[in-house]
């Protein structure tokens, strides 16, 4: 693909993206419930994976790789996310965002939409560069540093799965005080957040033996500083829901 159908193909996903994510606003009610943001984010991203495979021409096996590794993190992503749980969560730490620009004169409604609902689906687009930019090349083949990206992906999955359950396990404890855990520690507090590190850039390493693919790089760059975020504010929806 030429450089004008990158950029018309990255743009089609973009808009597809915020028009799901404005519907599923308007069919939560305009969003006075959107707990399910947190969940939708990974499958827009498996989504954004499926539509690039349908219509990019790169080569079938990093094509392959891409969509089935994002596809296997997203769906346990989402299937604890989506939690009765883990949406009253979130609906609580959105609200009060809501609430504050709600105080500065804004609607609810256009709010939600234009400062949550919007951003996340921008966000999701963004993190998700690696499996669309990946797909758009047919050469080269899938070489040493795809493979090892793969198997860097598949580690990064299985210990996100560990780090959920260990959350799990763990979930009627009462949480560490904010000093038992500093710097390093508190990454390895939460192996959850290292499985989406050890994800985010083994997708990158695949998609960075192309060319296009290379400027990828601004997806995992942008989940680690959001993760580093996390690790140290310690979001609490994280850590009573485990993603």
């Amino acid at each position: 693909m030429n450089l004008a159908e990158i950029a018309a193909l990255l743009g089609l996903n973009l808009g597809l993206t915020l028009t799901a994510m404005a519907g599923l606003w308007a069919l939560s009610g305009r969003g006075r419930r959107i707990g399910y943001l947190d969940g939708v984010w990974p499958l827009a991203m498996a989504a954004l994976a499926a539509t690039t495979f349908l219509l990019a021409d790169g080569d079938p096996v990093r094509k392959g790789l891409l969509l089935w590794l994002v596809a296997i993190w997203a769906v346990p992503q989402a299937w604890r996310r989506l939690s009765p749980a883990a949406r009253t969560a979130a609906d609580d730490r959105y609200a009060r965002t809501l609430e504050a620009w709600v105080r500065r004169g804004w609607s609810p409604a256009l709010a939600s939409l234009l400062l949550i609902v919007l951003p996340q689906g921008a966000l999701a687009w963004l993190a998700a560069l690696p499996v669309q930019l990946g797909q758009v090349d047919f050469l080269p083949p899938v070489g040493w540093a795809g493979w090892a990206g793969a198997v860097l992906a598949v580690a990064g999955i299985g210990l996100e799965g560990w780090g959920a359950l260990r959350l799990a396990g763990t979930r009627k404890s009462p949480p560490l005080p904010p000093a038992a855990a500093t710097g390093w520690r508190r990454w390895l507090e939460r192996p959850d957040y290292l499985g989406d590190l050890a994800v985010g850039w083994g997708l990158f390493l695949i998609a960075a033996e192309t060319g296009p693919g290379r400027w990828s790089v601004v997806g995992p760059v942008f989940l680690t500083l959001a993760l580093a975020h996390w690790a140290k504010t310690e979001n609490p929806r994280r850590v009573s829901d485990g993603g």
